[in-house]
């Protein structure tokens, strides 16, 4: 990474302008150009360097819930759960994890009661038992980058 990938991930965390060409607003922000910060965006997206970008909503602050779920997949069969689970709209962050829960993934929903209907289905659909991992305590951790 260059001193340009270090402003970036610096200048996008906590804040992003909220207007009809943002990634313009941003650049300008970071003293390059609209093309150029999607350009490098795609790039640490491709390296790894990110392994997303975009929104985080807090969902039981809008009224609904999330909860952290992981599963034991078979290896065999990992591809095939992998797929189903992501179908369902509510499934964000799917991970493999090298270990016995080898599948990671959040559940939000509108409404906390569905919560439990998400569960049940994704064990029907899988064959495989869900593990829901609530949150007990939040903390938030800011990733800054020396330039």
């Amino acid at each position: 990474m260059d001193e340009l990938d270090r402003r970036i991930i610096n200048g996008l965390q906590g804040s992003f302008p909220v207007e009809p060409r943002p990634f313009r607003a941003a650049a300008r922000n970071l003293g390059t150009d609209e093309a150029t910060l999607l350009n490098r965006l795609q790039a640490l997206l491709e390296q790894g360097v990110l392994t997303r970008f975009g929104p985080l909503y807090n969902a039981d602050r809008l009224g609904g819930a999330f909860t952290l779920c992981a599963m034991s997949v078979p290896a065999a069969e990992f591809e095939r759960v992998a797929a189903a689970v992501n179908a369902f709209a509510e499934v964000a962050h799917n991970y493999e994890r090298e270990h016995r829960l080898n599948m990671w993934f959040v559940l939000a929903t509108a409404d906390p009661a569905r919560i439990a209907q998400v569960v049940a289905r994704i064990e029907a659909e899988t064959g495989c038992a869900v593990l829901e991992l609530p949150k007990e305590e939040e903390y938030f951790v800011d990733l800054r980058l020396a330039a």
